[in-house]
């Protein structure tokens, strides 16, 4: 497995990124990041510009984006999973955690492979509620997308989870894909033990049915 490259935007007067920029050139020299860039935004303003950055430092390692400071061992820890999509999900998880919704939409809008990354957030049980709730916003966000339809044999899979929570949502998320192969994960369904599942997995039918 190849190491991720890094990016990191700095400025002059961060009293944060000295300590990061070490961090991160240690961690090239170990070969767990395989190339770092170092921009200093008060001299290259445009590339925060364009990156939508408003703070540093600011991290990219791999596809995952960090804002702020941060250690040696965590940076090394993102690093080891940056292209996985335990770590993609993991990142997920985080952005969901603190509430940054809008950075996960635009994560997926420009790459929608993404999407797949929240999945391992929805069949995780003893995920927070915000952070489901959060997954299941951007699921939403995609609905009858090419991303989600994509998803669709995972999301059976999930239907089929021994926690009915996780079942009654992938219902629900199968019956956004508005593909028809959904219709026998759904029928299985419908007679689910669990009331909120067999409700959730008709309204899910009938939406698919709909015209």
């Amino acid at each position: 497995m190849s190491a991720p490259d890094a990016l990191l935007l700095l400025s002059t007067h961060c009293p944060h990124c000295p300590a990061v920029l070490a961090a991160l050139a240690d961690l090239v020299k170990q070969g767990a990041i395989g190339r770092l860039e170092a921009v200093n935004l008060e001299r290259h303003p445009e590339v925060g510009q364009t990156l939508g950055v408003r703070s540093v430092p600011w991290i990219r390692i791999g596809r995952i984006e960090l804002a702020g400071a941060h250690g040696k061992a965590e940076l090394a820890a993102w690093a080891a999973k940056a292209d996985s999509e335990a770590g993609l999900a993991d990142w997920f998880h985080l952005l969901l955690k603190e509430g940054r919704m809008e950075h996960a939409r635009a994560a997926i809008e420009a790459d929608p492979a993404l999407l797949a990354a929240v999945l391992p957030i929805v069949g995780n049980s003893d995920a927070s509620l915000n952070v489901r709730l959060g997954a299941g916003a951007l699921l939403e966000d995609f609905a009858g997308s090419e991303a989600l339809r994509a998803l669709l044999p995972r999301l059976g899979e999930l239907s089929q989870h021994a926690d009915a929570r996780v079942r009654a949502d992938a219902c629900h998320y199968l019956g956004l894909t508005g593909d028809a192969a959904a219709q026998s994960w759904l029928d299985a369904r419908v007679q689910d033990e669990n009331p909120d599942v067999r409700e959730i997995a008709a309204e899910s039918l009938q939406a698919l049915s709909a015209p």
